[in-house]
């Protein structure tokens, strides 16, 4: 494959908003410079590697990574505190603490009928999961064989790109999650994204006590 090739497989990857996969980079190329054009989906994959062998030599924050079949331009997890400390309009679609209990047991336990999960959670759980199924989270699988055939869940590829993963396999373990709690990192960002939260509620109260008052008057 020519060398212009690296440049523009790059290029494609830079430009792209979504994950995008080997095939629609093909197409891509396909489209503009012909159908005779000897280019394939391991040589896209090759050239993603020799791309970020490249920026590890140079030391870029940024490299190339697989989320949900396809690939995106992403900093480096050394830096991501950096920037989420910056991504306070991210911050502000974070789901609740309540959301991702639900998402995880859902991560987890899928393919998961509601019952179930409010078994596990103990509380009602209706909410939650319709707030994660507007946000193409998870999504409706079917029915399950028990009494009722309730409705089975399972998460979505729209889970994948949110949580930076390339299939569900690479969830962390159990024994990780642990881990992971325990980091002063991890610790410090919550206690973060808990402040931002109460702040939100606050702004929301007060917006809304304005907007009362307006009507009254």
């Amino acid at each position: 494959m020519d060398k212009i090739y690296y440049s523009i497989i790059e290029s494609l990857i830079f430009a792209s908003d979504e994950p995008i996969t080997a095939k629609e980079i093909i197409k891509a190329i396909k489209e503009i410079d012909g159908d005779d054009i000897e280019i394939d989906v391991s040589s896209v994959e090759e050239t993603v590697i020799e791309l970020n062998e490249g920026y590890e030599k140079v030391e870029s924050a940024f490299q190339i990574v697989s989320i949900a079949d396809g690939f995106i331009h992403a900093t480096r997890t050394e830096y991501s505190k950096y920037v989420g400390y910056l991504s306070t309009a991210k911050s502000r679609k974070r789901l609740s603490q309540a959301a991702l209990e639900t998402l995880a047991i859902i991560a987890y336990k899928q393919p998961i009928t509601k019952p179930e999960i409010e078994q596990i959670r103990g509380v009602n759980s209706d909410y939650m999961i319709n707030t994660l199924l507007e946000k193409e989270l998870i999504t409706i699988k079917g029915r399950s064989d028990t009494v009722g055939r309730p409705l089975l869940y399972t998460t979505t590829v729209e889970f994948l790109k949110y949580f930076g993963l390339n299939k569900l396999s690479d969830l962390p373990k159990p024994r990780e999650i642990e881990e992971i709690m325990q980091d002063q990192d991890f610790i410090e960002q919550k206690r973060k994204l808990l402040m931002n939260e109460i702040e939100e509620i606050v702004e929301n109260e007060v917006e809304a006590a304005e907007k009362s008052n307006d009507e009254t008057e």
